[in-house]
């Protein structure tokens, strides 16, 4: 179902089934499917696929060649009725793809606001995406990961399935993480993955003062580089958390990790 002011080139189809808001553009040779909402003023290129159940908030704009709401890539997966939900004002750039959920994994794949998504992103079924993320070409992450806000993922990084990267992380080029990544850790690349320091200039940008930045990096040197068992590190964090919320933040991730801490 179309409204006013949506422009759907003749060579596209869509779905009758389908709800497209005010303002929708839809290039060539797309396919929007039944049980796809498309959301106010978004923008969707030539050669796309949608497939539903997808809900797809306004504003967001996928630049052509993409696959989204496809089936969970899981050999489990027998046709449970799953779904994609995304937020607003996201960019999705060429051949991204995005999976829908699985029954097992809770049934959503879920993208937030604001993210940017460059070329081959490929975002698995049962994934959950913050909010102001930047995942560069070829990022690829597995099933059930999830990524806090601010987090940036460099070229050809990406995560194991079940891990957990915490709010303004950064995985360097080619970084392969395999284990839970506390907030503002930077991890480094060539393979494997291994924490590097905290993300200190993505932290500057975002108007981080020097004390905050100063209250992290102590705890960073705590947790990784004082060669503390991990119980012991913790009861520093805790310490040290009550003069920061940024570090009651990374004792929180600490605490709720279901794998082990990349370190």
């Amino acid at each position: 179902m179309a409204n006013a002011g949506t422009l759907i080139h003749p060579s596209a189809i869509v779905d009758p089934d389908a709800k497209l808001g005010l303002g929708v553009q839809i290039g060539p040779f797309s396919v929007i499917g039944p049980e796809v909402e498309i959301g106010d003023g978004c923008i969707i290129g030539p050669h796309s696929s949608f497939i539903g159940p997808t809900r797809i908030g306004r504003d967001n704009r996928f630049i052509g060649h993409i696959a989204v709401g496809g089936d969970p890539q899981d050999k489990k997966y027998n046709g449970e009725r799953t779904e994609l939900i995304i937020g607003e004002r996201n960019t999705f750039r060429e051949f991204v793809t995005l999976n829908r959920g699985t029954s097992g994994g809770g049934g959503v794949t879920r993208i937030g606001d604001d993210n940017w998504m460059l070329a081959y992103t490929h975002i698995a079924h049962d994934c959950e995406v913050g909010n102001h993320c930047v995942f560069s070409n070829n990022t690829t992450l597995a099933g059930h990961v999830t990524i806090g806000d601010w987090v940036i993922i460099s070229g050809f990084a990406g995560a194991h399935q079940f891990c957990k990267i915490g709010a303004h992380a950064f995985l360097a080029m080619g970084a392969l993480v395999n284990g839970d990544v506390p907030p503002f850790t930077m991890i480094g690349g060539n393979s494997l993955g291994r924490p590097r320091g905290i993300n200190s200039e993505g932290l500057k940008r975002r108007g981080f003062d020097p004390e905050r930045i100063a209250s992290i990096k102590r705890a960073y040197r705590t947790l990784y580089v004082a060669g503390l068992p991990l119980a012991d590190a913790k009861a520093q964090l805790l310490e040290q958390g009550k003069h920061s919320e940024d570090v009651r933040l990374m004792l929180q991730f600490i605490e709720t990790s279901e794998r082990p801490l990349l370190r």
